[in-house]
């Protein structure tokens, strides 16, 4: 009979025990990406430089942590999963190592950059409207007609797990760097898998999300104690990667109880990040990669010498990247 505290029963919650797993099984095939020192106003933060991972993003540690767990038959059968992106790339990249057949539903819209790079990495693509469309049902139904292994892109907790070894690495890194443990981590937050990973993994640290002005549901579901989903009406904006319609109780409820706070940025503040981040860091940030900075530039977040910022992914079509640094 399988215990609840198995490892591989998927119906677990996520843990730090979990995440310390993680992390040990991703840092036998990655290195560590850098922790960078950032001046600002006479404090010095601490820059994780996640857009640097093989794929330009830290959904890759999730993704591997997930897929290196199937069994041998769930690996015969494959693997779905849906992602505007980052996640797609991620699941894609492990799968080829794995010799794991992978299908990915990408919104129809998504960066041409982060649609070529996944299907580079062997993955069969299928498109969606994601104003009208379901991409958790489109994957559902392939799963039953399949036999593959949905693959969420933040509602599991092997994702949730792998996203977390983020704030192990980079607080063994703060340690040895600066003799400091960090007391604030500022993370984007879509779904809300690698802030709820990154609260279980320093449960010693506040824990501050930010999300794009108006995909703001993490923020309203917090301040409201229950999960509020993103507007009918929701604005267009150039962080691609942090659209995420509605929050899932796992990742709302670790942060809930971690009573962790949110705020927003906008198109522009987002830019000045990217910008700055180039100028000072010499890193390439996609808009979603850089809301955190975002927000701290803005004075968004309170901050000091103990602040961790999590620069989160680095896929950003050359066009836009250049509109970034222009504007």
């Amino acid at each position: 009979m399988t215990e609840p505290s198995d490892p591989l029963r998927a119906d677990r919650k996520p843990s730090r025990e979990g995440i310390e797993r993680a992390a040990k099984k991703i840092s036998a095939i990655l290195p560590p990406t850098p922790l960078m020192p950032l001046k600002h106003d006479g404090m010095t933060l601490w820059c994780k430089a996640e857009c640097l991972q093989p794929i330009g993003s830290f959904k890759i540690r999730g993704a591997w942590h997930r897929l290196s767990d199937l069994t041998e038959e769930e690996r015969a059968r494959g693997v779905v999963a849906f992602s505007s992106g980052n996640h797609a790339q991620g699941v894609a990249w492990a799968a080829k190592r794995l010799g794991i057949k992978a299908t990915i539903v990408m919104p129809a819209d998504a960066p041409r950059r982060k649609i070529d790079s996944t299907r580079g990495y062997g993955a069969e693509i299928i498109t969606y409207d994601r104003r009208s469309e379901d991409r958790v049902a489109i994957s559902n139904r392939i799963a039953a007609e399949t036999g593959a292994v949905v693959v969420p892109s933040f509602d599991d907790p092997w994702i949730i797990e792998g996203q977390g070894s983020t704030g192990l690495e980079a607080m063994v890194q703060i340690i040895a760097q600066a003799g400091i443990h960090p007391h604030r981590v500022v993370s984007c937050c879509g779904g809300g898998g690698l802030a709820a990973g990154i609260a279980l993994a320093m449960p010693g640290a506040k824990i501050t999300v930010v999300e794009p002005d108006g995909w703001d549901d993490m923020g309203d579901s917090l301040r409201s104690r229950k999960i509020v989903p993103v507007a009918a009406d929701a604005p267009d904006t150039v962080c691609d990667a942090l659209l995420t319609p509605r929050v899932s109780p796992l990742t709302f409820e670790i942060l809930k109880e971690r009573k962790a706070d949110a705020v927003s940025v906008s198109d522009e503040e987002v830019f000045r990040a990217m910008r700055h981040a180039h100028e000072r860091l010499r890193l390439v940030l996609e808009p979603g990669g850089a809301v955190a900075l975002a927000a701290v530039l803005a004075g968004k977040v309170e901050v000091d010498d103990r602040t961790l910022i999590i620069l989160s992914g680095g896929n950003v079509d050359p066009a836009l990247f250049s509109k970034a640094l222009a504007s």
